[in-house]
């Protein structure tokens, strides 16, 4: 792990070794980032049920449906200035983070702040898996063996949620995921010297290993 405030080829802090070459690049979409990632949706579900507590709330005191309305309608410059808040952050975390596959790792450079620069070699990984969210985006996690895996906050949002004592790091919001998880799935079996197999097409957002069955770990 390494800032990353000079990066002769974007995403990535230092020219590639001899022999080792980009197979795909990419950046999180910042809307699905904001959905997935940063909750955006459940947020405003949370406010706009408040509202409707408040005013059904004033109506059972006695209130008028104006005044009502009016008293739930207080609450809405606070919840769009969160939704907007949250919004702006999305957007900036998806501008500041590239992601790089090669065929010998996948780097993840990220973070507002602070740019950072993860590696994660292949010989780390020991299985992938794909999560698609609506139609065209979706998430790719690594399985990454316990030498190799880097702290749940450090890697937050690029990191499988609930796994906290295991952390899978995470390429999120892909607009392109289904050529990412190919690209990745045919890297990962090269490098463990197995032969390439199709990604399974899931019709569910339910997370799929990419090698299908156990296949050697990269070495």
């Amino acid at each position: 792990m390494s800032d990353s405030e000079f990066e002769p080829i974007p995403g990535l802090p230092e020219h590639l070794p001899p022999g080792e070459r980009i197979l795909w690049q990419g950046s999180p979409h910042w809307l699905a980032l904001a959905l997935n990632a940063f909750r955006l949706r459940a947020i405003a579900i949370y406010f706009v049920a408040l509202m409707v507590w408040r005013a059904a709330s004033a109506l059972h005191d006695g209130t008028s449906l104006v005044d009502s309305l009016a008293y739930a309608f207080d609450l809405a410059p606070l919840a769009l200035a969160g939704l907007g808040l949250l919004l702006v952050i999305a957007v900036t975390a998806a501008r500041t983070t590239i992601y790089t596959i090669t065929d010998r790792r996948v780097v993840m450079r990220f973070g507002m702040a602070l740019p950072l620069t993860v590696n994660i070699p292949f010989s780390q990984v020991d299985g992938a898996s794909l999560a698609r969210h609506g139609v065209e985006t979706g998430d790719l996690s690594l399985n990454v063996r316990p030498e190799g895996r880097i702290g749940y906050l450090m890697m937050w949002p690029h990191v499988r949620p609930w796994r906290y004592a295991q952390p899978e790091p995470m390429l999120r919001a892909l607009p392109d995921v289904e050529r990412a998880a190919a690209i990745l799935a045919d890297a990962l079996a090269a490098s463990a010297g197995a032969p390439a197999r199709p990604l399974p097409q899931a019709s569910t957002s339910r997370a799929h290993d990419m090698r299908g069955a156990p296949a050697p770990a990269a070495s």
